[in-house]
């Protein structure tokens, strides 16, 4: 079975088929979060710190951090501020420093520019996955060396120089190409966790068969595993965690083997434990039961992720600990 090997300075995450779902913790990210984006231009990571601790608390095995972040006040002053080249490199590896100084889980490092997917790589201890690489061909000669160069695992994305197509057989066709590239750098297919991109439901009513289809075939014709922006799926819709809730386990039961998400959203995590369970991922109900116990606090007047971190604490879990965690 095809095996994603992920890895902090001290903890090991899989991905793979037969493995419980992977949860990647989507909230370190300044794109579209002003408030964010401006600490950190000035230089505060409070809200990266206790976004990395809140999501690890509430299932999170994975931490995507993105550097995508706009220095408004700062581009006033030094116009080199305005070219993201400049911005990133180094605040990504001020991001990955602080967060992986406090927690033990592996990370994804999240950037459109290289140098800070590089940056980002140097910092890194033990083998952090890798987002994003595309179809387009400039995108392929540069992120696929340094994945060869630094050993470790990417996130697929299908689209390339002719943008998203509607048509998934073209996003299926994209997929196929970068595994295929990737091959010829000596990048193996299990280092390979494609996203086929999730359109939203809203304007494209068979958004979600799609990716279903195409998550079966990436499966059983490509052999890698499969990530995707869960949220996507809602956007522009109301009440869009219920919805967010029955996509995760119909994807989960399509064979998707993680998301990029919020695990801070308990309908959502509650929905993921329960596939893994139903999926045989999850030996005895065990993860089952410690999670019911969360939602017990819950009901007892605690927020989820309050009731999360007591969960963890009690359980012995979290911190900085050695060992292998199932993804």
């Amino acid at each position: 079975m095809t095996r994603t090997v992920l890895e902090s300075k001290t903890k090991t995450v899989v991905i793979g088929f037969d493995e419980p779902f992977c949860v990647i913790g989507e909230r370190i990210n300044p794109t579209g979060r002003k408030k964010l984006a401006a600490e950190l231009e000035a230089g505060n990571f409070d809200t990266v710190l206790k976004d990395a601790l809140e999501q690890v608390a509430c299932g999170a095995n994975v931490l995507d951090v993105n550097s995508g972040a706009v220095f408004t006040n700062k581009m006033a002053e030094d116009p080199r501020y305005a070219d993201n080249n400049f911005v990133e490199p180094p605040l990504m590896r001020e991001l990955i420093l602080r967060i992986q100084a406090i927690t033990d889980v592996p990370l994804c490092i999240d950037s459109s520019v290289p140098g800070a997917l590089e940056e980002g790589l140097k910092a890194c201890e033990g083998r952090p996955l890798l987002n994003s690489v595309t179809g387009e061909e400039e995108r392929l000669e540069r992120v696929l060396p340094l994945v060869k160069k630094y050993n470790v695992p990417v996130v697929a994305i299908s689209n390339d120089d002719t943008g998203i197509s509607e048509d998934p057989d073209v996003r299926f066709a994209v997929a196929k190409k970068i595994v295929e590239r990737a091959a010829d750098f000596g990048i193996p297919a299990h280092d390979i966790v494609v996203d086929p991109l999730v359109m939203p439901v809203g304007a494209m009513g068979s958004a979600g068969q799609q990716v279903f289809t195409l998550v079966r075939r990436l499966r059983d014709e490509l052999g890698v595993n499969t990530t995707c922006g869960a949220s996507n799926i809602s956007f522009g819709l109301p009440h869009r965690h219920g919805i967010n809730a029955a996509f995760l386990p119909m994807a989960i039961g399509a064979g998707m083997t993680s998301a990029i998400m919020n695990p801070v959203r308990s309908v959502e995590m509650e929905a993921i434990r329960a596939a893994n369970f139903l999926m045989n991922h999850d030996a005895n109900g065990g993860e089952w039961i410690r999670f019911s116990k969360v939602l017990e606090a819950v009901e007892g007047g605690m927020s989820f992720a309050e009731a999360s971190a007591a969960q963890a604490s009690a359980g012995g879990r979290g911190g900085r600990r050695g060992g292998r965690s199932r993804a």
